[in-house]
């Protein structure tokens, strides 16, 4: 927007330091303050430690392929926070963000509160969906669930992708205590859509409540290739057998939609399939010669994507960077048996970035450290092989801003 200036959206980066609540009464408060957007639309929930964005892009083009005016709100974004709202296709404006930013924060004056970013964030979501008419609303739910801003709407569904270890100091340091956390999204009586990781005999006695549990049978046989995979004549846009478990998922979550009363045809919904994007998830970032971009932050993350390129026979050049709070040690455990090429590591700018020291004792090896100035000038050279970075959203994130690459 020629000559815009945004007069709420540096407000809402002065409070990204306020970290993580334990409790629903501020966004509570917010949307009570709104008039409950969240009531103008029915609201599927989307948990789980990965698989959460993806499973969340492949139902947000299959329901817009399918004809539904669909809301989707995802996190963290990469370049630009306007990517964490998706109204039926496109990022929101910064105009439209901010305006509906200001209302938030009047809001918030109003009924005598101070709210983080995120629960900002998603109250702006939830009225965005409502401005635009949304005919269905689509949460990735941020970190675990019962406490998650998220978590102050009633779903009409709730999805949980998969249960790893992540975020341990914040959700416990079990799986079952992060699945208690995650399933706190889950509603009585409402359907529960399961990942295919995911045992329902095992889910069972962790529910805080009594959903109907709905698991999703693996999809298959498919044909991996690095950029897709095919399932017989149908292409799927994003690759890896994950993201087969990803695609199964959502379509679970459509089956259940349309026992709620969803007109949806199956027929209409491989376009989206095959179109979908989701930057940074196995990603080939445009104007670079063969570079690829997969935000896996943690051991499971990197499991997969080491499982993908041992699969499809690629041995990559790999950049690799990640918070310091991280377990950097299982990362490069299992990026480690792709046996990379080479491995080189990036710092960001911020304080959280592991060192060289910590990722070289997690690596085992002394590897050079790169500046994002540096990565970007070895990632714009040619390569006879592709270059794979990975370790962290917010890396990749950086890059991207750095080199002036628009992921959307």
């Amino acid at each position: 927007m020629d000559g815009f200036e945004p007069v709420h959206l540096p407000r809402l980066l002065e409070r990204g330091h306020f970290g993580i609540k334990c409790g629903l009464e501020n966004i509570q408060a917010l949307l009570e303050g709104l008039g409950r957007p969240d009531e103008n639309f029915p609201v599927v929930l989307i948990a789980g430690t990965n698989g959460k964005g993806s499973t969340g892009a492949f139902l947000a083009h299959m329901l817009k392929a399918a004809g539904f005016v669909v809301g989707w709100t995802t996190s963290p974004h990469l370049v630009d926070v306007t990517e964490r709202i998706w109204v039926d296709g496109e990022p929101i404006g910064e105009g439209a963000l901010d305006l509906l930013l200001g209302e938030a924060f009047e809001a918030e004056e109003r009924v005598g509160i101070q709210a983080t970013y995120f629960e900002l964030m998603i109250t702006a979501a939830l009225s965005a969906f409502r401005m635009t008419g949304v005919e269905v609303a689509l949460l990735e739910v941020g970190m675990g669930g019962r406490w998650d801003a998220t978590n102050a709407t009633e779903p009409i569904l709730t999805v949980l992708t998969t249960v790893a270890l992540d975020h341990q100091q914040y959700l416990g340091h079990t799986r079952e205590a992060i699945a208690r956390e995650k399933l706190c999204t889950a509603r009585e009586g409402k359907p529960l859509v399961l990942g295919p990781s995911l045992d329902p005999a095992w889910i069972a006695p962790l529910l805080p409540c009594q959903p109907t549990l709905h698991p999703a049978p693996r999809l298959g046989p498919a044909d991996l290739r690095w950029d897709h995979s095919r399932l017989g004549d149908k292409r799927v846009g994003l690759a890896g057998l994950h993201q087969l478990d990803n695609l199964a998922t959502a379509f679970e979550a459509l089956r259940q939609l349309q026992g709620l009363g969803f007109p949806i045809e199956e027929g209409r919904l491989w376009p989206g399939v095959a179109t979908v994007q989701w930057p940074c998830r196995l990603w080939r970032v445009p104007g670079l010669q063969d570079v690829w971009m997969d935000g896996a932050h943690n051991p499971e993350g990197a499991r997969v994507l080491a499982d993908h390129a041992l699969a499809c026979g690629v041995r990559p050049h790999l950049y690799i960077g990640a918070m310091g709070d991280k377990d950097l040690a299982g990362v490069a455990r299992e990026l480690k048996r792709m046996r990379p090429l080479s491995v080189t590591f990036v710092q960001g700018e911020a304080t959280r970035y592991a060192t060289a020291s910590n990722l070289g004792e997690a690596w085992g090896l002394e590897a050079q450290m790169l500046t994002l100035r540096q990565a970007a000038v070895h990632l714009r050279a040619q390569s006879a092989a592709p270059r794979l970075v990975t370790g962290s959203l917010y890396l990749l994130g950086d890059l991207l801003r750095h080199m002036g690459i628009q992921p959307f």
